[in-house]
């Protein structure tokens, strides 16, 4: 979709079919391209002038004024994008950028969760899921749930935790968050709940994507993931994975939320069973998306809730994450208030499709890169991971560890695979060094002191 509107964007005069199949790297078949020109035309992404051959496409001008000074304001914060947005996304836009003041207040309207009906009523259209499933299905045999996201999950930690503490107001970089992941290096002058932000979200996402055949939507999940997002972040340390019992404001909105905790708990388990029910996995998404931020059913830390949550469709189905990657701040912020004030989702919509669509042509280009993942590796990772990381937690030198991992070994795994698991452990224990321990779940200080007890 990207690679239509940039083929488009270089004709001034508007391009004919043939001209866009012509800039394309990889051209699609005619129908395909037919029918994302029509995708794109119907989300007033692109306009089209004239019919049949001699049909033009261009940019609307809502993509033409991105030089603006808003425009060049939202591209120059680092990791944002501009996003274009559909004409009903624009006009919601126009309205809660207004002054608060201007703004009709209002209160948490419970029919806009009751009125909604899992599988009859959706807020995205079939031709919109359709399409997210085209671009968000990787290439992959059938296997068990998670596996995709376990593929990528070195890259995902640092993308999602990034982008969703950015659009928190995280000043950290995409690099910084890459070296607080990976080496476990604080970034200097940040301040320590930046730190903090960015690490409860790695382990928040390890937790979605380490048990993802046991996540859904239901208490268990969304109050322990509410709790490793909040650790240590709230006024009241209690707070964390527990419903709100305090009102709470939102600031720069009309927007007033429920204020009893009986009628807050019986939304959040009301928004939980209806997303549970739902079949379609990017609806579903979509959902939790629209629906947890407008409960407000924590203290705080609720749009990183509904962020994450979005996620456990998708890791669930073997389909491409969403990371959130170059979504303006402003953007979503104005997204989150539409639902809140408006009951609205299409400036949301805009928001999701086309994040999705980045975050899916990010993913592929990740697996690709990757190569195929070695099976026998991808089925003993869990198994990998423990038994390195006792060698290296119990500080061994290379005679200890040879005899652990045998033990170990012996006892645990079939006796068919046995010695290329002693083999493939050594290896990875041969190969480990700073830029890649984190994997194994094992702190700096244990690895630091791990390789002096190695090195002799």
């Amino acid at each position: 979709m990207q690679a239509i509107e940039e083929a488009v964007r270089r004709q001034e005069d508007g391009a004919a079919a043939q001209q866009i199949a012509d800039s394309l790297q990889e051209l699609p078949p005619r129908r395909t391209l037919q029918y994302r020109l029509k995708y794109l035309v119907d989300h007033h992404r692109l306009i089209m002038e004239g019919d049949g051959r001699w049909a033009r496409y261009r940019l609307p001008q809502l993509q033409a004024v991105a030089g603006t000074a808003a425009g060049r304001a939202d591209r120059r914060a680092e990791g944002e994008a501009f996003l274009p947005l559909s004409k009903p996304g624009a006009e919601i836009q126009a309205y809660v950028r207004k002054p608060p003041e201007a703004r009709k207040p209002v209160g948490y309207n419970r029919d806009f969760l009751d009125e909604y009906r899992p599988n009859e009523t959706f807020y995205l259209t079939p031709a919109e899921r359709a399409h997210l499933r085209e671009v968000g299905t990787p290439t992959i045999a059938a296997q068990p749930a998670g596996t995709y996201a376990k593929q990528i999950l070195n890259r995902l930690l640092i993308d999602l935790s990034w982008n969703s503490s950015r659009l928190e107001g995280n000043t950290y970089s995409l690099l910084d968050t890459k070296r607080l992941i990976d080496l476990g290096e604080e970034a200097e002058g940040k301040e320590r709940l930046e730190t903090q932000m960015i690490l409860n979200h790695k382990d928040a996402i390890e937790f979605l994507v380490g048990t993802a055949e046991e996540v859904g939507f239901n208490r268990y999940t969304i109050l322990n993931l509410h709790a490793l997002l909040a650790n240590n972040l709230l006024a009241d340390p209690n707070a964390a994975g527990r419903l709100r019992r305090i009102a709470v404001g939102i600031e720069r909105s009309a927007f007033h939320p429920l204020e009893v905790p009986q009628l807050i708990e019986e939304c959040f388990d009301q928004t939980l069973a209806t997303a549970a029910a739902i079949t379609d996995p990017f609806e579903q998404a979509f959902f939790v998306m629209v629906q947890l931020p407008y409960l407000q059913p924590f203290d705080d830390v609720n749009k990183r809730v509904s962020r994450l949550s979005a996620n456990i469709p998708l890791i669930k189905d073997n389909l491409s994450p969403l990371s959130f990657e170059g979504v303006p701040r402003g953007t979503y912020t104005d997204a989150v208030l539409s639902v809140y004030e408006l009951n609205r989702t299409e400036l949301m919509r805009d928001v999701f499709i086309w994040a999705y669509e980045r975050s899916a042509a990010r993913y592929a280009a990740v697996r690709q890169s990757l190569g195929e993942p070695d099976p026998f590796r991808l089925r003993h990772r869990a198994a990998l991971r423990e038994v390195v990381g006792a060698v290296v937690r119990g500080r061994m030198d290379k005679k200890q560890a040879t005899k652990h991992i045998s033990a170990w070994t012996s006892e645990h795994i079939d006796p068919p695979e046995r010695e290329r698991f002693r083999e493939t452990a050594e290896s990875e224990l041969l190969s480990l060094h700073e830029g890649n321990f984190a994997r194994y779940q094992i702190k700096p200080s244990e690895f630091a002191a791990w390789r002096q007890a190695w090195g002799r």
